[in-house]
């Protein structure tokens, strides 16, 4: 299992055509080697950097399905755990909500990996694209994919569950505010709008640096096998999501959604206050995918394999420029 670990994220030729991409480590490869792909890169055109034909491949259309169910899945089991586990009459719903998230984030990246590098998430997709290891172009097919799956999949329970459930609880999608009875007529409950964006910003960057990171770097994906960092990926979103609506505890908040297409079905859906202060669940995570890819620009090159993508921002950047190393 850990020989299919580099999959993780690779290169979206490899993925597409059936390659091997794997990343030998740093003690093992030759310098020459990666100077050598690194020059070929340079020469590279602004369309090919931004993977302009990747519009035009049937193989990344039919990797984006992958996207479309897995995000449709996603979306209708974990708001499903979050409306059963909070209606349920136990003492920390928030904890065992965390645990159900974990284990079903994990079994779904599992089965999306094969199709198509297993995002399910415009976060992972996004930052993907500004490290290198997609391109633009493929990372915008995923996230309308990814969109369009959640809208799908916030129908489904819509359609399974009752209107009292399905308001009370905001069809389980991301708010930051709700009205709520008070003493002298209904009142606004919930977080600021400044903790809300630094919450999301916060666990969002955690999420790339603590588990997605482990996939970026090949030699860590290898070492470790796929299943296990698949796993402490979920892990992770688990323990931010518990994280998240622990330190806040106010009605309201329904948590860091970290991910834009969840938080974006439910609205659609649902519609009302969800829509209110939903930018943060997409500037946040931005910015945190933004801050993490300098982050990986800034640490020394051997500790991460970033220079040999053709993709990356920077070279892009350059290439719009007319600008060669």
């Amino acid at each position: 299992m850990a020989s299919n670990a580099s999959h993780v994220l690779g290169d979206e030729e490899s993925q597409l055509s059936g390659g091997s991409n794997r990343v030998q480590p740093f003690s093992s490869t030759p310098k020459k080697n990666i100077d050598d792909e690194g020059k070929k890169h340079t020469s590279l055109t602004v369309a090919q950097r931004l993977g302009i034909s990747d519009f035009f491949s049937l193989d990344v259309w039919r990797a984006s399905m992958g996207e479309l169910l897995g995000s449709a899945v996603l979306v209708f089991m974990l708001d499903t755990i979050v409306i059963s586990t909070f209606e349920s009459d136990v003492k920390m719903p928030n904890l065992i909500m965390s645990i159900l998230i974990a284990i079903v984030i994990t079994i779904l990246l599992l089965a999306v990996v094969p199709v198509s590098g297993g995002h399910i998430n415009p976060v992972i997709s996004f930052s993907a694209a500004l490290v290198g290891i997609i391109s633009m172009s493929r990372a915008i097919i995923y996230m309308v994919a990814q969109c369009v799956g959640a809208i799908l999949g916030a129908l489904a329970l819509k359609a399974v569950v009752s209107s009292t459930i399905a308001q009370t609880f905001s069809l389980g999608g991301c708010t930051i505010t709700v009205i709520a009875p008070g003493p002298n007529g209904p009142i606004t409950v919930g977080l600021e709008t400044a903790q809300a964006l630094w919450l999301e910003i916060f666990c969002s960057f955690v999420f790339l640096f603590a588990s997605i990171w482990m996939a970026y770097d090949h030699r860590q994906a290898k070492a470790l096998g796929l299943v296990t960092v698949l796993s402490i990926v979920g892990i992770v979103l688990g323990l931010l999501v518990f994280i998240s609506t622990t330190v806040t505890a106010k009605k309201g908040y329904a948590g860091a959604g970290m991910n834009p297409a969840r938080c974006f079905g439910a609205a659609v859906v649902r519609g009302g206050h969800l829509w209110d202060g939903h930018w943060i669940f997409w500037v946040g995570p931005t910015i945190a995918c933004v801050a993490f890819y300098v982050y990986t620009k800034i640490i020394p090159p051997q500790h991460f394999h970033a220079d040999g993508y053709k993709y990356d921002f920077i070279g892009v950047v350059k290439a719009s420029f007319g600008l060669h190393e």
